[in-house]
């Protein structure tokens, strides 16, 4: 089940990320969830339309998943994903709770990465 919910969040992220959001949450989301995104009001229909909203606004988005780690009913996904062309993007990790298949419970954290990386370490 851990390999059927990482391929999960790997595909709704895909999904959200290519403007496909009414599918992605209808095939993957238990609408009577909850997520943790602090710039959006409680409840997943309301993520889906802040999601919506920042389709607006960067339609043509890059997702690359750089890690994904699970553990029974939890997966991580840490991703690169790139707003606009040209521009260095975001760090991004978002964290998903399952249940019967479906996200149940959701986190995202975010970092820009900026033009000038001070680390030669490199951000990925």
């Amino acid at each position: 089940m851990e390999d059927q919910n990482k391929k999960t969040a790997i595909e709704f992220q895909t999904l959200v990320v290519q403007g496909k959001i009414d599918e992605a949450y209808e095939k993957y989301v238990d609408p009577n969830g909850k997520h943790h995104n602090a710039y959006s009001t409680a409840g997943f229909e309301s993520l889906k339309i802040a999601m919506k909203d920042n389709e607006g606004q960067f339609p043509n988005k890059q997702f690359v998943v750089k890690n994904v780690v699970g553990d029974n009913d939890m997966v991580a996904i840490h991703s690169h994903i790139v707003l606009r062309a040209y521009t260095p993007g975001i760090i991004a990790v978002h964290l998903f709770k399952f249940q019967h298949g479906k996200i149940i419970e959701m986190w995202d954290c975010a970092q820009a990465i900026p033009e000038q990386n001070q680390n030669q370490d490199g951000v990925f």
